[in-house]
Parts: structure tokens; C-alpha cells; sequence
């Protein structure tokens, strides 16, 4: 194309992305419009208008985030058609509808990713534009089908993987590549476990299939939403904008410490306390934790009933708890079952001490209304409900386990491992919580409690339909004095109690905040990063959000740091769908520069030397370097890095040992990436435990640029490939 002639067809291209933003425009115009009305509540029942108030606002937020790169990209198929490809769909009303720019997860937008000069999709050509705000800056094209062109995306994939990291994970929408685009279409109802090593996009590809599968299963997945779980909070914040960027916001994304709702939980275990607690042998420690809760009097305890006193005995009470046990219901369920057993031995023994010589069981009304007065007289006495609770108390998870910790006596009774004992039970860590969520089932609710919350919930419904019937009589002692338009709104209200079911039953939260306040909440869909860390009872938390078991499993084996972890995939997926889980691979990395990636190569060939590295598909041409330091040297040396990345545009991280002056572990970094990176004592970190090869890996592919080492000790043999250099930061990078 000559000068002009692109010069040419770069203004016509403005010209069309220009029209393209005043059609976005125009139905932002026509969205923000029915929003308004619907809030005025003209027309349809309240929660008609409420669920068409919800499906404007989702859709002007849809729209506001399609602004930014609304259009990335053309394709010309061999018959000269043209079609545009964005980050939303978008139609010509005045012609049938046609589609005036692709959405990036229509079918018709496949090619866009996938065409290859060997395998064109019957596309002539693909056209990249790069864009500032509103305006289309260039555009560059690859004409397909030629023998000897480069395979699509090469100009556009290397500016984006160079560019300066900011403070969040980007989307991909405009450069995603042939082999990611193949999982993120894939059709699988049951688990996708995508697995790749570091800087293969893993995690980012997980999240396009999650607004793919938004696009093509809206009506099935909508309601309920998905869950994203996370290995730390920083990995959340790093990943958070990227689906709604892409116009995804029903998303919870969470930690496994935050899967139980009302605790964050962020303190970690001892990598013993995390093998026990995540293994499924832990369920035969609870339900004997629980078990030892169930006692049986050492000494009768006695109850006055009626003119008599009777007594629990531990015979009355084995017989009790037997049922109850035998009734299959949860801990605080099964109370009633021992409840009823006690009452019936209880009151049985004290009406024949009161009616000896008077009363007998023929006099069957006599009976009976003596029984219904002790059964009265017991439900208030204050030592028969004492004597409940020492043999059947009501348990919460955390009365359950914290007790547990605490007492030596209470872990031998369980049979429990003593490395489970600790001196604060309520110390919660990150492997409780699929403890904690186990219990809620296994202990069941307490009848007593859910009745008075009922009963509570039931007295604000009637205050408020009270409140609402008020303002109703008023607008209505105001009817003569309006005009038309107020009377058609008037008239159009509901009575006091319809009033108060609109703002009592009807949850005007977003799905996001209900879904991350109720445990019982089941999703359409999960994605769980970093995969290869979860134990055996996080899956069984994550199976219980999710009943039909679609998930999206994101990991790499070679980076599991946690003792619990996976060590196959098959092992901790096929007990929950067995044959229902399907293998893909990433195997290009995208992140890591080969100078840098060769040195963590050689890392990974010694603590896992079957796993293939991902091969990277760039060199920066700086070559990582090495510096040994004593210890008064560390603390300046470390400030001299950060020094000089301070004045570069992009993002920085130290990481070392927990003692190292502003560094960072290696497992707060996981699924990050900065620009520079700086590693402190790597030494320490591969002689930190069983996974410190693993943890040292993670550590040495978080750069995306720049890699330094400094060290105090001999530096490991997988690192002495590194230049050694005494200089300082700036000049060992002039």
C-alpha cells in the first residue's frame, strides 16, 4: 500500500470507529432513558420494574466499559467483505439489524484469532488498529494465505507483552492467540483444567472463557453468577478489572479464606497442621470431635417436676443419644430426638410417682393432661435446658472447633493429631475454613434459633407494611389536589402490605454482594487459580458452591508450595466427576523473556526435571544478573534497586525471606508479574522446606523485563549461569 493510499484508508477507517462510537452513544442515550423511567415506576408490577431497573443499570455499565477500545481489529474475507471486531456487538436498527461490529466472543469472530497464513479460514486479511482513546492512531495488516507469512498477532502480541506493567492484569481481547482461543470456545459442561507454566496466560485466558461463556450461557449462568477463587487478596486486586473490562460484573472473587461468609481469613499454618487439616481424614477427627460432644451423665442429674424430682440417668441418657445418633440428622437437628426421648422418660417417671395409687392408664385424659402440663413445666425449667446443654448442646462450627484446638484431652478424644493443638482455638488460618464450612453441615441448623430469626424477620415485615400503609393514606388524602399524571401514579401504587413485600422479601442487592453473603449460594460456574494448592477439603467446599460441577481449573503442578496440595489432577478431580474432565495446555509464555526464563529452566530441571518449560516468545536483550553482598551491604543494595526502578516507568518487587527489609514471599507474588523483579537470598529460599525449589521458581518468573539476584551465600548451582557483577544496579544496566 503506498503512503497515500494508507493514508487514505486510515481516515476511512477513523470515520467508521467514529460512527461506531456515536451508535454507542446513541444506545447509551436510549439505555440511561428506560433506566430513568423505570426508577419513576411507570407500568408493571414493582418487581417487574425492579428487575427491568437491575437489567438497565447492567447494561449502562456494559456500555461504559465498551469505550475504551470499542473496535481493535477487521477481517476481509476473500469475497472483499469487511467485518469489524470489538469489545461489544453492536447493530444497524435502520437494516434488519445487521451487525454493524462483531462482539470478540461471537462465533462469526473466531477467525480473527485463530486464522494463520497455512490455515486462512477463508479470510484475505486482518487488520490491527491501534487507538487513543476515540481515534484510531494506525492500523497494520497481515494479508493470509500467503506461503511464508507470519502467523497472525506478531506486531500486536509483542507490543503488548512489552509494554510497561501497571498496576492490574489487562485483558486480551485484541491479541489473544490461536491456542488460547481454542479453550476459552471450548464446549465442556463438566471441568476444563487448564495447565501451563509461568507467563502462559493461564490465569487471563481462564477469565475471557468466563465472559465467553457469560455471552453464549447468559440466561443459564446470570442468575446465579460465578466464583472466582484466588490464592491471596493481592492476586484478586491484580486480576479484578479484567472482567469488567470485558463487561462481566455478576463475579465474586474470593479466596479460600473467604469462602465461609463472614471471615477473611489470611494467617497461614504450619506446613504439618496444613497436610492434616486438608486431607479427608480430617471428616473422621470431626465427627469424633462432634461424638465427644454428645455425654452421658457421670452422676444422675436431678430435675423437679411437678411435686416430685426425677433424674437423668446414664442409662436414660445412652438410650436418648442412641436414637438420636440413629435419626441420621445433624448434630443440632438430632437435639430434638434426644429431647423427646428425655421428656418421655422424664415425665412417664414423674406421672407415676404423682398418680400412685390414683391415676391409672385407663384414665387415658387424666393422663394425658398431666403429661401436657410436665411437658409445659419443663420446656421453662431452667435445669432441665442446664442439663440439655452439658449432654446435647447446641454447637456452632466455631464452639465445635475452637474447643477443639485448645484442649489436648478434646483432640485425644477425636483422634486427632496433637500437631493440631494450639493455644488460641479461635486463631483461624486459611486451612480451618474448609473445617469450618464442613461443620455447617454436619452440625445442621438449631431450630430454636432459625424459629426466633423467623419470628424477628416476621415482626419487621408488619412494621414496615405498618410504615408503608402510613405513606400510602397520605398520597391518598393528597389525591384531589394532584394532577393527571400524579393521579395515573396514584393509582398505581399497591396496598400498605404489597408495599412492604417489595422492600422486605425482595433483595434489592446486587447478585455479587448476595451471593458473597450467603453460604448456602450455588454458582453456574468456578474458576480456581492456582489450582495445584487447594487440598482435598477445599474441593469438597467448592463441589457444595457449585451442584453441576462446571468449573474452570487453573494451575501447574510444578509450582505447588502447599502440603495438602494436588500432586495429579486426576486424584483430586475424579472422585467428583469422574469422566467429566478434560486436559488443555499452555505452552508458550508469553511473560517471561528468554534471557530470564533459560536461568528458572535450569531451576526446574532439578526439582522437577519431566515438566517441559513453556518456551517464551521474546528476548529483551538483558541479560539477568547476580551480586553477592554481606550483610551491611543487603539493606543499601536493596535500595539501590528500588532507586533506580523508581525512575521507570512500570512496576517493581523484592522478594526474599520473611526477615529481608521489604521484600515479599514468593507465594504472595504467585499469578503476578512487574517489570523488575529483585531476589534476596535465594539460597535461603531453596533450603526453606520440601517446596523451596518450587517457591524459587515462582520468584525467578515473575519479571517481565528485568531480573537481579543478590546473594550472601554460595549461589545455588542452577544459578551460577548468572553474570556475577559487583557493579551497582544502574551500571550493570547502563
Amino acid at each position: 500500500m503506498s503512503d497515500q493510499g494508507y493514508e487514505d484508508e486510515l481516515r476511512s477507517e477513523r470515520d467508521y470507529v467514529a460512527g461506531l462510537y456515536a451508535r454507542l452513544d446513541a444506545e447509551r442515550a436510549r439505555v440511561k432513558g428506560g433506566y430513568t423511567a423505570a426508577l419513576r415506576g411507570t407500568g408493571g408490577t414493582p418487581m417487574e420494574r425492579d428487575d427491568e431497573v437491575r437489567a438497565l443499570a447492567k447494561e449502562a455499565k456494559r456500555l461504559d466499559v465498551a469505550d475504551s477500545g470499542l473496535c481493535f481489529g477487521r477481517l476481509d474475507t476473500l469475497s472483499g467483505e469487511h467485518s469489524y471486531v470489538g469489545r461489544i456487538g453492536l447493530f444497524d436498527q435502520d437494516n434488519e439489524y445487521e451487525p454493524v461490529l462483531l462482539d470478540w466472543r461471537a462465533p462469526a469472530s473466531r477467525a480473527f484469532y485463530v486464522a494463520t497464513a497455512a490455515s486462512p479460514e477463508n479470510m484475505r486479511r486482518r487488520r490491527q488498529f491501534h487507538t487513543r482513546g476515540r481515534r484510531v492512531v494506525d492500523f497494520t495488516d497481515e494479508v493470509l494465505g500467503r506461503p511464508g507469512d507470519a502467523e497472525r498477532g506478531d506486531a500486536a502480541l509483542l507490543a503488548a507483552v512489552n509494554a510497561p506493567r501497571g498496576e492490574g492484569m489487562r485483558d486480551i481481547v485484541a491479541t489473544i492467540q490461536a491456542e488460547q482461543d481454542e479453550i476459552i470456545r471450548l464446549d465442556h459442561p463438566g471441568v476444563l483444567v487448564i495447565e501451563g507454566g509461568p507467563g502462559t496466560g493461564k490465569t487471563v485466558v481462564a477469565l475471557h472463557r468466563v465472559a465467553y461463556l457469560l455471552y453464549t450461557q447468559r440466561e443459564r449462568m446470570e442468575r446465579h453468577g460465578v466464583l472466582v477463587v484466588g490464592p491471596n487478596p493481592a492476586f484478586l486486586n491484580h486480576i479484578g478489572r479484567v472482567l469488567p473490562s470485558l463487561g462481566e460484573s455478576d463475579v465474586v472473587f474470593t479466596t479460600t479464606g473467604g469462602l465461609v461468609p463472614g471471615l477473611r481469613v489470611t494467617a497461614e499454618d504450619t506446613p504439618e497442621a496444613v497436610r492434616l487439616k486438608g486431607s479427608l481424614k480430617i471428616l473422621d477427627v470431626l465427627s469424633a470431635a462432634i461424638a465427644d460432644r454428645q455425654r452421658l451423665p457421670e452422676q444422675p442429674l436431678p430435675i423437679d417436676l411437678g411435686d416430685t424430682t426425677v433424674r437423668i440417668d446414664a442409662e436414660t441418657a445412652e438410650w436418648a443419644r442412641d436414637e438420636a445418633r440413629a435419626s441420621g440428622l445433624p448434630h443440632n437437628e438430632a437435639r430434638t430426638v434426644f429431647t423427646e426421648i428425655l421428656t418421655y422418660v422424664l415425665t412417664e417417671r414423674a406421672i407415676a410417682r404423682i398418680g400412685r395409687g390414683w391415676l391409672t392408664r385407663s384414665d387415658r385424659e387424666a393422663w394425658e393432661q398431666m403429661r401436657a402440663d410436665l411437658l409445659r413445666e419443663l420446656a421453662v425449667d431452667d435445669a432441665f435446658t442446664a442439663a440439655l446443654d452439658e449432654l446435647w448442646p447446641v454447637l456452632t462450627p466455631e464452639t465445635l472447633l475452637a474447643p477443639l484446638y485448645a484442649s489436648e484431652e478434646r483432640l485425644r478424644a477425636a483422634g486427632a493429631d496433637p500437631a493440631l493443638s494450639r493455644a488460641v482455638g479461635d486463631a483461624w488460618t486459611v486451612s480451618d475454613v474448609p473445617l469450618l464450612d464442613e461443620l455447617v453441615d454436619l452440625l445442621g441448623r438449631d431450630k430454636a434459633t432459625d424459629r426466633a430469626a423467623e419470628q424477628a424477620a416476621d415482626r419487621e415485615r408488619k412494621a414496615e407494611a405498618e410504615y408503608a400503609a402510613g405513606a400510602m393514606d397520605l398520597l391518598v388524602d393528597r389525591k384531589d389536589s394532584m394532577d393527571d399524571e400524579d393521579h395515573l401514579f396514584a393509582t398505581d401504587l399497591l396496598y400498605g402490605e404489597d408495599l412492604a413485600d417489595r422492600f422486605v422479601e425482595q433483595d434489592t442487592r446486587e447478585l455479587v454482594e448476595r451471593a458473597a453473603a450467603d453460604r448456602d449460594w450455588t454458582y453456574r460456574h468456578v474458576v480456581v487459580d492456582e489450582a495445584q494448592e487447594l487440598s482435598e477439603m477445599d474441593w469438597r467446599v467448592l463441589m457444595r458452591r457449585c451442584p453441576g460441577r462446571s468449573f474452570t481449573v487453573v494451575g501447574d503442578l510444578a509450582q505447588r508450595r502447599s502440603a495438602a496440595g494436588a500432586t495429579s489432577w486426576g486424584a483430586m478431580l475424579e472422585p467428583y466427576v469422574p469422566g467429566r474432565w478434560v486436559y488443555r495446555s499452555l505452552t508458550v509464555n508469553y511473560r517471561t523473556p528468554a534471557e530470564i526464563m533459560s536461568v528458572a529452566a535450569a531451576v526446574l530441571a532439578e526439582f522437577a526435571p519431566d515438566v517441559q518449560p513453556p518456551e517464551s516468545v521474546r528476548a529483551c536483550g538483558v541479560q539477568p544478573w547476580s551480586r553477592l553482598v554481606t550483610e551491611d551491604e543487603l539493606s543499601a543494595a536493596i535500595e539501590e534497586f528500588t532507586r533506580a526502578e523508581a525512575g521507570r516507568e512500570g512496576t517493581s518487587v523484592v522478594i526474599g525471606p520473611p526477615d529481608v527489609p521489604g521484600a515479599v514471599a514468593a507465594s504472595e507474588t504467585k499469578g503476578l508479574e512487574f517489570d523488575a523483579v529483585l531476589v534476596v537470598a535465594p539460597e535461603r529460599i531453596l533450603a526453606d522446606g520440601p517446596r523451596g525449589a518450587a517457591e524459587l521458581y515462582v520468584a525467578l518468573t515473575r519479571a517481565t523485563q528485568r531480573l537481579g539476584i543478590l546473594h550472601q551465600g554460595p549461589l545455588p548451582s542452577a544459578l551460577t549461569v548468572l553474570t556475577e557483577t559487583g557493579a551497582t544496579h544502574e551500571s550493570a544496566h547502563a
